[in-house]
């Protein structure tokens, strides 16, 4: 990967990783080290959270795809490691927050997605991104 090319977004803009069942099978630990740092980076990069949240959903049974979406992770890692939280003393203190859901956006199950960020001075201090924990059953 040192000679790889940078890219400049985690993931591909409206990309859906679906169960592969079918794919590649890779080898499970490798999978697992290399989510596993990247899930170490996001307490320092919250950019990564989204995508790093959606791979490690598939850590069981890891297949090639998966692994080309966390290569993918790298190589935007490679060009951005620049990119952080930094807390500023004496910053403005302005508490700043953002939220976002979609509707239904799970393709497997058709589960909601939510998620907030709070930025105080600038840096990241709260974010969370949850998928909807229950299914509705709309009875009439």
């Amino acid at each position: 990967m040192d000679k790889s090319n940078s890219v400049h977004n985690p993931i591909i803009p409206g990309f859906k990783i679906v169960k592969d069942e079918w794919g590649v099978k890779v080898d499970k630990t490798y999978f697992k080290q290399v989510i596993c740092s990247l899930m170490y980076l996001t307490t320092t990069r919250p950019d990564l959270m989204f995508v790093v949240s959606l791979i490690s959903r598939y850590m069981e049974n890891p297949t090639e795809l998966y692994l080309q979406v966390a290569k993918r992770v790298l190589r935007y890692l490679q060009g951005t490691t620049g990119f952080g939280i930094f807390y500023k003393k004496g910053g403005d203190d302005e508490l700043v927050a953002y939220t976002d859901s979609d509707y239904a956006g799970d393709v497997e199950n058709r589960k909601s997605t939510s998620g907030y960020g709070f930025l105080l001075s600038l840096g990241a201090i709260s974010w969370s991104s949850k998928k909807q924990p229950v299914d509705y059953v709309y009875m009439a």
